[in-house]
């Protein structure tokens, strides 16, 4: 079976929280763009998870080849690291990120599957770090016409269907559904695995195989973006703290939940 994984190249979002943090994180004078440089682009934690998943299919037995695309950026260290933890193929489309929305992405991914003559099963992460949107696993699968499970923290092939074990507020779910389907992996399935040496050194010598939008049969007005970003800022972080007065715990304690109830807190 053909597995394909999409993935998403970000900023790191702990190092963009810790810039807010210390009130360092600013955005160019075109209103879009952050002026950092310095900080480190990686891939997308689910995307990660999503090729984890993959993997244990493998292990478990299953037939499979594993490919993984990227559409815009420069993902060529991440799609290395894709090689490296196992996957057979990897691709980038190099189109600029900056000018395509999330249905334009699932475009260009949706022609990419039929270029590979269609997939099994897809795997996307539930959502990307940077925008938190979680649209394209949607609308790829309203374009393809493949039935879509998502927040997926455990995943069972049987006999042409996919068993999923989705994560809600209200506690676990199983959703099935036949192949092809779409499923979206959250972070609960587990910590990706770390690649050998040996596959590291490996997938550094590796070059992605670029598809470009010509031979994905698609041009500019195909992926021109419904959504287009007028601004984005940064808020302001304000911290306030309060001590509590009191000359033991028992003090402190009895402060505390007074102060609590009087601000209607607790009853």
């Amino acid at each position: 079976m053909r597995i394909i994984i999409c993935v998403k190249e970000v900023l790191d979002p702990d190092a963009v929280d810790n810039y807010v943090l210390h009130g360092k994180l600013e955005i160019g004078d075109d209103g879009k763009t952050l002026t950092q440089t310095s900080i480190p682009r990686l891939m997308n934690a689910y995307d990660e998870q999503a090729i984890e998943a993959a993997l244990r299919f493998r292990d478990g037995g299953t037939e499979c080849t594993i490919d993984v695309v990227c559409v815009g950026g420069d993902p060529t260290a991440i799609l290395r690291q894709a090689a490296a933890m196992g996957a057979d193929e990897i691709t980038t489309v190099p189109v600029d990120a900056g000018s395509v929305d999330g249905h334009a992405v699932a475009k260009i991914l949706a022609a990419y599957v039929a270029s590979k003559g269609g997939a099994d099963l897809i795997l996307c992460g539930r959502q990307a770090s940077d925008d938190d949107q979680g649209v394209v696993p949607a609308l790829l699968g309203e374009m393809l016409d493949m039935p879509v499970i998502t927040i997926a923290r455990a995943l069972e092939l049987d006999s042409g269907v996919v068993r999923v074990t989705r994560v809600t507020p209200d506690g676990d779910e199983v959703a099935e559904a036949n192949c092809p389907a779409i499923v979206t992996i959250s972070n609960e399935l587990g910590t990706p695995r770390y690649p050998t040496t040996m596959r590291t050194m490996k997938a550094r010598k590796l070059q992605p195989h670029q598809a470009s939008l010509e031979s994905l049969s698609l041009t500019g007005d195909d992926v021109r973006p419904l959504v287009a970003m007028a601004r984005q800022y940064v808020s302001s972080v304000q911290g306030n703290c309060e001590f509590i007065e009191g000359s033991s715990p028992d003090e402190q304690a009895s402060a505390l939940i007074a102060k609590l109830r009087a601000d209607r807190v607790i009853e």
